[in-house]
């Protein structure tokens, strides 16, 4: 039994922020009703590589869902989502402001239709204001936020995280957005309309950086891997890779010191945090030179000994293999008609409601019958709507 055992949520979202937060409720045991375009989510088409017969890209966002796809610009799609958005509790949808409105599914129409939905609108400025018609892609947000402008090293051109961060930031502040809707509805009886915005919610994860800028007037600079507040706190080269080190507290610069090098500890320029912190190049100059010629594994096994948080920088491989990410079970492998597949685990880790990984991501349309036969439609009537091309179905997403 799932935490959100028994939710509906109709899911009409696409590429990233909408489909990861609908993922997380599923995760959580919701049911989620993918409500895909003919054409299906335009992930679907970003490969290669594929995994199934499916997108690679689609499949990390999309597990634990059903799909069914509709031509929602024909009245007789319109009456499907009309009869979807009855039965649901939440709806997800992340198009330009004004998209649904055009559909006929305003935020004023849905409540006409249930008044106990909970409606989630993600974009990428929110509803209002004077950017809220303009498109809004993570690389977008991250600039506009003021996150993209302290990324990087000093002398860098600005860099983009490894993954689309601002998607992702922006879908778990919309699953934390739906799931307090849901509490105070056990509590109203009624819904409520969410206005998640990807600039709102990533101009927060500035957090002290912002705070910093707000206390001083100053811009935070550009310090690659470092930490603005704490030194040593970044990676360092070794003779074969690169580890992190992060030294906190004074206690902690003890420990790295006898560990390294003890004569540190006598060095007025190190003395304390604020020392170190004013001068960072000359103690980034110092580890750099006891590291060169020293393992990436090495200097790990001396310093995790000693205590100190430190890590090796992984690549993608290294950290699939990692005994403790096996442990945890975030590798699933799982069998599907079209092959076996292997996904992420979750890290709903509930001791009595874990998150789950119930099913693969869906083929387009794989369970229009079920769907449409769960909101009162008869066999004869779903053979019409294939026949008038209102509903689709694909059997694989491999090109010919």
């Amino acid at each position: 039994m799932g935490a959100l055992d028994g939710i509906k949520v109709l899911d009409m979202t696409q590429a990233m922020s909408g489909p990861f937060a609908t993922m997380l409720l599923g995760d959580l045991g919701a049911e989620i009703i993918k409500v895909e375009p003919p054409e299906g989510d335009q992930t679907r088409s970003w490969a290669p590589p594929y995994m199934g017969g499916i997108s690679s890209y689609f499949m990390s966002t999309n597990r634990n869902k059903e799909s069914i796809s509709i031509d929602l610009k024909k009245p007789e799609g319109k009456e499907i989502l009309r009869r979807l958005i009855k039965t649901s509790d939440v709806l997800v949808e992340n198009f330009r402001p004004g998209v649904m409105e055009k559909l006929g599914f305003s935020r004023q129409d849905v409540m006409e239709i249930n008044g106990k939905l909970i409606y989630c609108s993600i974009s990428g400025f929110g509803q209002t204001g004077p950017m809220k018609d303009l498109p809004g892609y993570d690389l977008v947000i991250l600039a506009m936020s003021g996150l993209l402008g302290i990324t990087g090293n000093p002398d860098s051109s600005p860099v983009k995280f490894g993954v689309p961060i601002a998607d992702i930031t922006t879908a778990l502040f919309a699953a934390i957005s739906i799931l307090a809707a849901l509490y105070s509805r056990k509590e109203t009886g009624k819904g409520q309309y969410i206005d998640l915005s990807m600039l709102d919610s990533n101009f927060l994860v500035l957090t002290h950086q912002l705070t910093a800028y707000l206390s001083t007037g100053k811009n935070p600079e550009k310090l690659g891997s470092a930490h603005s507040s704490i030194a040593p706190y970044q990676a360092f080269r070794t003779k074969d890779g690169y580890i992190v080190i992060t030294v906190g507290t004074e206690k902690l610069w003890e420990k790295f010191c006898n560990a390294l090098d003890p004569s540190l500890l006598g060095m007025p320029e190190f003395r304390t945090n604020v020392d170190r912190v004013g001068h960072r190049a000359m103690l980034e100059s110092k580890i750099n030179e006891l590291l060169k010629s020293r393992t990436t594994f090495g200097i790990y096994k001396i310093l995790s000994e000693a205590g100190i948080p430190c890590a090796p920088v992984n690549n993608v491989s290294d950290a699939v293999n990692n005994d403790q990410i096996k442990f945890r079970e975030m590798i699933l492998n799982m069998h599907t008609d079209n092959g076996d597949i292997t996904l992420p685990g979750t890290p709903f880790k509930l001791s009595d409601t874990p998150g789950t990984i119930r099913s693969p991501p869906p083929l387009l349309g794989n369970k229009n019958e079920k769907i449409l036969t769960g909101a009162g439609y008869t066999p004869d009537e779903v053979h019409k709507l294939y026949i008038k091309h209102v509903i689709f179905k694909r059997e694989s997403d491999l090109k010919e």
